[in-house]
């Protein structure tokens, strides 16, 4: 139905179970997906474009997968990073549930599937991995970057993945102003149409909530 989106938070859609192989951490794996999450059916370009353009993930501490669908980039975390604590979240709790699925059967213990709500607030992050959900609008999507790209550990790196047609530019020109103190933007890498940029943490996070808007 048109009012149900993969940002639902309890889709409405039917679930329609379905199997897919996609290529994960350098071979092909087999996947549940469904309905009502984002690219049910394949590894989407972006998603795709993301894996292939980051480092590998830090061999330790907490790893973020920020809009976590079915888990492609959580699940190829937990794989690069065994000794990790993998936080795969999202607001559709449909695609958690497939995250953990997939989790379990990929043999992974490491991945934590979660609303974000449910994430701790003390909870710093080593690396954050991002195919944000850019169509839930702008204001929408900078409040979910400002919430958490400051969760960063000094020294670490958010990678966002942003479609060039649908603003990528203007969202990296809106990441350098907002977070300007303490952190450095720059686009990493390009292709299929798609933008990587890079966030970087340089300061040490703060012991208290700071308005990083004023």
């Amino acid at each position: 139905m048109a009012s149900d989106h993969y940002f639902s938070a309890s889709p409405a859609s039917a679930e329609k179970l379905r199997r897919i192989r996609v290529p994960l951490h350098g071979r092909e794996r087999e996947v549940t997906t469904a309905g009502g999450v984002f690219s049910p059916d394949r590894l989407d370009a972006g998603t795709a474009v993301l894996l292939a353009n980051t480092p590998p993930a830090p061999p330790g501490g907490n790893l973020l997968d920020l809009g976590c669908g079915w888990g492609p980039v959580a699940l190829t975390l937990a794989l690069q990073s065994p000794h990790a604590t993998i936080w795969a979240v999202d607001v559709n709790e449909r695609a958690l549930d497939l995250v953990r699925r997939n989790a379990a059967e990929l043999g992974l213990d490491n991945v934590n599937a979660r609303l974000p709500e449910d994430v701790p607030d003390d909870v710093r992050f080593r690396s954050i991995r991002s195919n944000p959900p850019i169509r839930v609008g702008k204001n929408e999507l900078h409040g979910l970057l400002e919430r958490w790209i400051p969760r960063l550990d000094e020294r670490s790196d958010a990678w966002l993945v942003v479609q060039r047609n649908l603003g990528s530019d203007s969202l990296q020109r809106w990441l350098a102003a907002t977070f300007e103190k303490g952190f450095s933007v720059h686009r990493a890498a390009t292709g299929r149409g798609y933008r990587v940029l890079k966030v970087r943490r340089h300061g040490t996070p703060p012991t208290a909530p700071v308005d990083i808007v004023g």
